[in-house]
């Protein structure tokens, strides 16, 4: 069953706050489809604050950039595939992105 692009970013983006929650983070989601972090995470003492950008795939497809890396934000970026049947996740710096 194909869902729609919206419905498989959501999978990933809770996915990924799950496992960020495992690891005694705290977790926020923003504003979907808003240009921007997807997540901000931070630690119980509130010291320690990060931006996450993630991006999720239904498949092992190559991750869609677009044209530019202009639009490359946060700290980190965890990338989701075979997000449906058996999610992968992988944590990239925007400097291994570009």
């Amino acid at each position: 069953m194909k869902r729609e692009n919206q419905v498989t970013g959501n999978i990933g983006m809770y996915y990924a706050c799950y496992k960020l929650s495992c690891m005694g983070w705290n977790v926020m989601p923003t504003a979907r489809n808003a240009r921007g972090i997807d997540i901000i995470a931070y630690k119980k003492n509130g010291t320690d604050f990060i931006g996450i950008q993630v991006k999720t795939l239904s498949k092992r497809n190559p991750v869609p950039l677009g044209n530019s890396l202009d639009k490359v934000m946060g700290e980190f970026w965890i990338i989701v595939n075979n997000v449906t049947i058996a999610p992968n996740s992988f944590i990239l710096l925007p400097a291994e992105i570009t």
